[in-house]
């Protein structure tokens, strides 16, 4: 059985999708807090179990017969360091025979704070014994794509990112290579770098939005702390405000940029490109 945490959410539901599409329903365990949210994915046959990465007593009972697993990084930053354990430790008592892990682009050398708690969660994976596959995710293109219609209202991108380019991907690129790679054998020990096959600034960024919208919109490069006050202002809660602000001034520093193609390699096709993604925003 292959197993996959945090399976209501974004990412979680699209690697749900792509398993799918290739091996039995039964086969799949959907891993959730609250299994109301995946009663659509119960009901095409998937194993829909509780589990809570901050509640261990649920984990390891969810875990039972599960061969793969996929642990999704927690969203709750700050805290993902001791939630992962909790998982990494109840599939080693499970008996789990491949732990598969979303981390970061590049954690061992990124700029990113962000780094750390992944860099935790690769290091305890590591020390448990665990057979494991390392997926460092590069940037979903959403991430940018969600402020297009902000953007057009306002005729301006807001960031700090400089001329940093982003080697972006849609999140469905992503779902697709960890479903590659939970379906295929000889993976314990790797690790992938995973980013999109085309990169681009935010000034870029704001000249795809106004072409598609017809509406002029420039890029406004701020620092790093007038970024934070704006993301702050306008109704962020600070640690998502500080994180945002922290993984622009990153960018500008290469922390988002990769010219490996591995994910594309993986996936067997071109990644989406930002053109492909926005439409779904701005129309």
């Amino acid at each position: 059985m292959i197993a996959v945490t945090g399976a209501s959410g974004q990412l979680g539901r699209l690697v749900i999708e792509q398993l799918l599409a290739k091996t039995e329903p039964s086969q799949l365990v959907a891993l959730v807090r609250t299994p109301e949210k995946v009663a659509d994915l119960q009901q095409k046959g998937v194993v829909v179990r509780a589990a809570d990465y901050a509640q261990p007593d649920t984990l390891l009972p969810a875990l039972q017969g599960v061969k793969k697993l996929l642990l999704i990084s927690s969203s709750e930053v700050g805290q993902r360091s001791a939630q992962h354990v909790n998982v990494i430790n109840a599939a080693k008592q499970a008996g789990v025979e491949l732990l598969a892990y979303t981390s970061l682009l590049h954690a061992d050398t990124s700029p990113l704070p962000l780094r750390f708690e992944h860099l935790d969660t690769e290091k305890a994976i590591k020390e448990s014994g665990l057979p494991a596959v390392i997926l460092r995710n590069g940037w979903y293109t959403e991430n940018y794509a969600g402020a297009a219609p902000s953007a057009f209202e306002h005729g301006a991108v807001f960031g700090c990112a400089g001329e940093g380019k982003i080697a972006s991907a849609a999140r469905a690129d992503y779902a697709a290579a960890a479903a590659v790679v939970l379906l295929s054998a000889d993976q314990a020990g790797r690790v992938y770098e995973l980013a999109g096959d085309e990169s681009y600034t935010l000034k870029d960024f704001a000249d795809e939005i106004a072409k598609q919208s017809g509406k002029a919109v420039e890029y406004k490069n701020l620092t790093q702390s007038e970024y934070f006050d704006l993301l702050k202002n306008g109704g962020l809660p600070e640690p998502i405000a500080a994180m945002l602000s922290e993984s622009d001034n990153g960018a500008a520093q290469g922390g988002l940029f990769d010219d490996s193609k591995q994910l594309s390699q993986l996936i067997g096709r071109p990644t989406t490109l930002l053109t492909e993604v926005l439409k779904g925003f701005l129309l």
